[in-house]
Order: C-alpha cells, then structure tokens, then sequence
C-alpha cells in the first residue's frame, strides 16, 4: 500500500520537530522542508552558539531531526516573497500609524502558501506544520478550530488561510498539551535546555521593532505633536511610527497622571493622549475579510471576537456596514483597539473567520 505524503514546515523549533515525529509514527511518508524566511546561517559562528541563538529558522535542528528520523529535508528560499509581503507591510503600516501583526500576514502570504504550492508542484497529499491549531469535517465541510491546548492555541495567527486548503493540511501537535510535546521533544534526543520559545517578531529578534523601522526607514522619524482628547498641545513625538494605542512607556510627557496613547492620526501627525479609563472602546471597523462561515456580512452574528493574539475573546455582534465591512460591537468595552490587528472571530472552537481593524 502507497503511503500517503506529506510536506512539512520545519522551522527547527520543538513544535515542528514534535510534528514530524508523530506524522512518521503515523505511517506518513514525510518530507521536511525549512522556508529560509530571512538572513542565512553563518555555520561558523551558528558552531559556537546554542541552538535558540541560531537566527530566525533553526536549520541545524531541523537537520537533526530530519537525519534522525530518516526522512527528506531541504531548504527553499522564500526571502524575496517574505520581504514583499511581510517586512514591507509591517513597515508601512506603522509608517501609517497603523499596527500590523506580521505573523499573520507570513502564514497567509508566504509560510502556509508556499507549502501548499510545493506540495502541489511535487503531487503531494498534505502539508502540515507545526501549529497549535485543528482542522474538522464535517458532513463534507471543513472547519478550523483552536487547539486543544488554549495557552498554546495560535489560530489567530491562521485565520487568513483560504479555506479550500483545509483538507489537505495538517496540524499535528494541535490536539496535544504543551507538556506532552516537551515529553515528545525529549525522546526525539532534543536539547530540551536550549530551546526557549522566542515571544519576538523574527526578524526584529535584536532590538525592538522601533529601532527596525527606524534601520529600515530613517525618514520616518518625523517629530510631531502629542495631544489631549480635548486637543491641547502636551508635548512633541519622534514620529507616529514609534507609538500604539495602549502604549505607556517611552512617551516623556509629565502632566500629573499617567497617560497613554489613546491613537494615532496620521492625517494631522498627532499623537492622542488620555487617561487609562479612556482606553476602553465598545466598536470598531474590521475590512480586509477573510470568512470561513456563511451569513457573516450578510446580517448580525453573535460571536466571540479576540482582538490580540495574548487577549482572550470576548463576546460581540458582528454587524454587516454594507460595504464589505463589519462593525463590531463588543458586549463589554475593549482597552486599546489597534487597527492593523486582526480581530478574529469564533464561535466556541471553530474559527469564523476575521478582518484587519480599520478604525476604532
């Protein structure tokens, strides 16, 4: 009997490694293949380093794992589409005073969309990935839901796949906890001790995003003016790029109170500042669609909706606006909308779909 195949993504870290595993335990003829994202390994100076320092895609372990399970590994090169579609769009979202997660613009426009282009191209069965995440039919529908792990779920970070690729991908280490992977990882001969999980956006992993921005685009330190809700003048900005709603820290300005930044007008350059009572926002715009569930846009659903990857959903109705949007009206006020962040929508595991926040 003809096994079926697999193409995985192996970034070296211990989810896909783990998910590599388990597919070969399972009888599946896998190949690795690690999407060379951003800048190369030096062998020499990677020699010297432990293995999480090892730059954004860890290519010695998945080297590892791969020649210890015996199965196929390859690098392809992806930085061309990875800076098109995510560097690029992540800096000129926040030289428009917007908040992008980049994260979720790589799984739709270069990680996920590759391998599926691969596994096509090569006559593939399915890919898969290391992502805490499920896939279900159901009556010949396919669905994506949370992983069974809630601390560990990253649907949120999946929710601009295109749903014809549902049944053919694979998420192996969704319906795991995270102990049981470490377990997993233990047995495969990982060095468990040296493979933190990185929290950093990959390519920014030394220094903060706005020293990235700020080595991508000089320019965009343009000084401006913070001001009060009512208006008032309270101080001058090093550029609207540098700031997002929530954000406490780094502002310089002492009026009494704590402030925070309420938004970003990049019309008139401004910076808003207000009280932290003053964060709390009950609608927002969400464009940019994505849908897995019918009826969405077309009259009012009930949904839970998370707004951050790190925040848990909360309840709202999604209202259509008529031109291809949603109003979301949150049931309980929300601290710090973002637009450029995606809000996601769910109803109990399943992944109804989401949009990029417009406007608050």
């Amino acid at each position: 009997m003809t096994r079926q195949t697999v193409l995985l993504g192996m970034s070296g870290g211990v989810d896909s490694s783990v998910a590599a595993s388990l597919l070969v335990q399972q009888g599946y003829e896998v190949h690795g293949v690690t999407l060379q994202v951003w800048e190369h390994e030096d062998e020499q100076v990677a020699a010297s380093k432990r293995w999480e320092e090892r730059g954004c895609c860890k290519i010695g372990i998945a080297k590892f794992v791969a020649q210890r399970l015996r199965i196929p590994y390859e690098v392809v090169d992806r930085r061309d589409v990875f800076q098109h579609g995510v560097i690029d769009d992540f800096v000129a979202g926040y030289a428009s005073g917007t908040t992008p997660n980049p994260c979720v613009r790589c799984n739709e426009r270069v990680k996920l969309r590759s391998l599926y282009a691969l596994a096509q191209e090569r006559g593939m069965d399915y890919v898969a990935t290391g992502h805490y995440a499920r896939v279900q039919e159901a009556a010949g529908q396919w669905s994506l839901h949370r992983a069974l792990d809630a601390r560990k779920d990253q649907s949120y970070f999946l929710y601009r796949i295109q749903a014809d690729w549902l049944p053919r991908l694979l998420f192996p280490v969704g319906a795991l906890q995270k102990t049981d992977v470490w377990k997993e990882a233990a047995s495969l001969g990982l060095p468990v001790e040296e493979l933190k999980e990185s929290q950093e956006i990959c390519f920014v992993s030394h220094g903060d995003y706005r020293t990235f921005l700020e080595k991508e685009r000089p320019e965009l330190k343009q000084p401006g003016s913070f001001v009060g809700v009512d208006g008032e003048v309270l101080g001058r900005h090093e550029g609207i790029a540098f700031y997002t709603p929530g954000q406490r820290r780094g502002l310089g300005i002492a009026v009494g109170q704590r402030l925070y930044v309420q938004k970003v007008e990049p019309e008139s350059g401004h910076v808003v500042l207000c009280a932290e009572e003053q964060l709390a926002q009950a609608h927002c715009l969400v464009g940019d669609l994505k849908l897995f569930a019918e009826g969405i846009g077309a009259h009012p659903v009930e949904a839970e909706v998370k707004i951050r990857y790190a925040t848990p959903p909360t309840a709202a109705t999604l209202l259509p606006s008529g031109d291809g949007t949603l109003l979301i009206r949150f049931h309980q006020p929300q601290r710090a909308l973002s637009p450029g962040q995606s809000a996601v929508f769910y109803r109990g595991d399943r992944v109804l779909g989401g949009g990029i926040i417009q406007r608050s």
